[in-house]
């Protein structure tokens, strides 16, 4: 099981340079973690693209179709004074956005004490946060 990082589920749902890889892990592994917040992220990315003209109005549509399915499949790490917690010491520690604190503190409370959980994110300093923080970060 891998916590999924807003950027790694994009190219999930619409094809990019990335998805080959990202099916390949979700085919090796298709049990998927994420954050309460990551359908709300993914529908705003969806929703950029089609104002900066690289999705069209029925590209973003089906693009929210598959993130709907997407959502079924997944164990999503809901708000929680942990979660809060975690990403307000995240943010003093990390230079994160809020978001990317919110989602790495998710997955450190779905972590709990495991060695090296895998953490999938395609955000360079996300990454960064994420393996010192104690994760496996895919892609490697």
């Amino acid at each position: 099981m891998k916590f999924w990082d807003t950027s790694a589920l994009m190219p999930l749902l619409f094809v990019q340079d990335w998805t080959p890889e990202v099916e390949e892990f979700l085919a090796a592994d298709p049990d998927m973690v994420a954050w309460w917040g990551t359908f709300a992220e993914c529908g705003s990315a969806a929703a950029r693209l089609r104002r900066e003209n690289r999705l069209t109005p029925l590209d973003e549509e089906l693009v929210l179709d598959r993130l709907a399915t997407l959502q079924k499949s997944w164990l999503e790490i809901l708000p929680s004074d942990d979660v809060r917690r975690g990403a307000m010491r995240l943010l003093r520690v990390h230079t994160l956005t809020t978001g990317d604190a919110y989602q790495l503190a998710a997955a450190q409370v779905w972590a709990g004490s495991a060695t090296r959980p895998e953490f999938v994110t395609f955000d360079e300093r996300l990454a960064l946060a994420a393996r010192l923080e104690g994760f496996r970060v895919l892609p490697a």
